[in-house]
């Protein structure tokens, strides 16, 4: 089969879609299929090996600039410079992105007309060299952000399109006006354009039907899956210390300053508890970040507290190998959580918030605790439940390691996806019906 995978670069950012998509299509290629990752934007930046093309379509600058002047929607003089991988990997490093909240609505409106947009010189860019080099069977787009290319794809190829859902809620109501209402209207317009819809959780499914008109009937559950090799178990892990651990985005959304706080509470009555905080560190959270390093300096913790940033797969195989506990207490109702997958995946029992995708996720796994969402009292106090319980930490670490080891890693997403692929392909009115979505729910 020939596939088209569409995905987003992230501007420098570890981010989880870009993980997955990499993951999915690395194993799709390995059972036999011809996959194409194209990367829009920016370069991805992952903790594992790319399987990316090097060509890298709507390249961050180019689309910018044919937003705000249309000789440059006209002329493709620049289009070579602006597109290289240097110049689009300088603004990975960087972090550059919109000057503004006008120009983030209005560029993400115009994206989402698609062929009607300013980008449709870019659109017809993608849809040339899917039509001439891939030829695929099947296009699969990351999220509804991409909805604007589904029509002309279509057009052009005659295939059918496949898109994910995977957390655009936040960027759609952070939004100004009138370009949220404008943006969503065009994305309603457009939802015939696709045959069919993928989400991780129930609940990331049903917000996308009930807040943004995804047919829930033309919508699929599928499984979030990792590569679990390489994950040590630290189920039986001894040490004088207990250590509770957060890697993630280091910002208010992924709620580290409950964590901090509830640290901080806990660690009064629990002597032997440290925190290990590490991922990624964004320019516009930096002052947000020297918040909880100065509330546990404060509270004379900096000896019991490990502060890093972004790090490697084979640094974080170590982290979470060293852990007794794993929290990311998310502010925002999560809509996969790929890191309590790699959590559970090294025996580490995850304490999470009683919202989102994650009481799917103890419901599934059994490999963790629930507790009473922006509380850090309440998470504080399983903390220290757990802390001085030790049977119950390796009973949790043992269900949740067995279940992300036999269900939820990287051959079982494949196979998942491979069958949904060939459900498409071979009856697109079975779609377009919910007799598919049905059958895979």
């Amino acid at each position: 089969m020939k596939i088209a995978y569409i995905t987003g670069g992230s501007a420098g950012m570890i981010c989880g879609t870009c993980m997955h998509d990499n993951t999915l299509a690395s194993s799709l290629m390995e059972r036999g299929h011809e996959v194409s990752l194209l990367p829009t934007y920016t370069q991805l930046r992952l903790d594992e090996e790319s399987v990316a093309t090097d060509k890298i379509f709507f390249g961050a600058i180019n689309v910018y600039l044919q937003q705000k002047a249309g000789f440059f929607r006209r002329f493709r003089l620049f289009d070579k410079l602006l597109d290289s991988r240097s110049v689009l990997g300088l603004i990975s490093k960087l972090g550059v992105s919109s000057t503004s909240a006008e120009d983030l609505g209005s560029l993400t409106l115009s994206m989402m007309q698609g062929e009607n947009g300013f980008q449709a010189r870019e659109l017809d860019k993608l849809v040339d060299f899917l039509e001439e080099i891939i030829r695929p069977e099947v296009v699969h787009l990351s999220f509804t952000l991409f909805a604007g290319f589904a029509k002309r794809i279509k057009e052009r190829l005659g295939v059918p399109v496949v898109c994910s859902l995977q957390g655009e809620d936040l960027f759609y109501d952070d939004l100004i006006e009138p370009y949220r209402r404008q943006t969503l209207e065009e994305l309603a317009a457009r939802m015939d354009d696709i045959d069919l819809f993928t989400s991780h959780s129930r609940y990331y499914a049903d917000l996308m039907s009930e807040r943004y008109g995804v047919p829930r009937d033309r919508t699929v559950i599928t499984k979030l899956g990792i590569r679990t090799e390489g994950f040590r178990d630290a189920s039986e892990r001894t040490s004088n210390a207990l250590h509770i651990g957060y890697l993630a985005r280091q910002c208010p959304e992924k709620g580290l300053h409950l964590l901090v706080d509830a640290f901080r509470l806990a660690a009064e009555d629990v002597p032997e508890l440290r925190l290990h905080v590490a991922g990624y560190q964004g320019g516009k959270d930096k002052s947000f970040i020297e918040e909880q390093h100065q509330k546990i300096d404060q509270a004379g913790l900096g000896h019991r507290v490990l502060w890093r940033g972004a790090i490697d797969r084979t640094e974080k195989l170590r982290f979470l190998a060293d852990l007794d506990l794993f929290s990311v207490p998310a502010v925002y109702h999560e809509p996969k959580g790929l890191y309590v997958a790699e959590a559970l995946a090294s025996g580490v029992p995850v304490l999470l918030p009683n919202h989102g995708a994650f009481p799917e996720w103890i419901e599934q796994t059994g490999g963790g605790r629930l507790v009473e969402s922006d509380s850090a009292e309440a998470l504080a106090e399983e903390m220290k439940a757990l802390a001085r319980d030790a049977e119950a930490r390796r009973e949790l670490a043992r269900q949740g390691r067995r279940i992300i080891h036999g269900e939820f890693h990287h051959e079982a997403m494949a196979d998942e996806m491979e069958g949904i692929y060939e459900g498409v392909l071979t009856s697109v009115s079975d779609v377009g019906s919910g007799k598919l979505a049905e059958s895979a729910a």
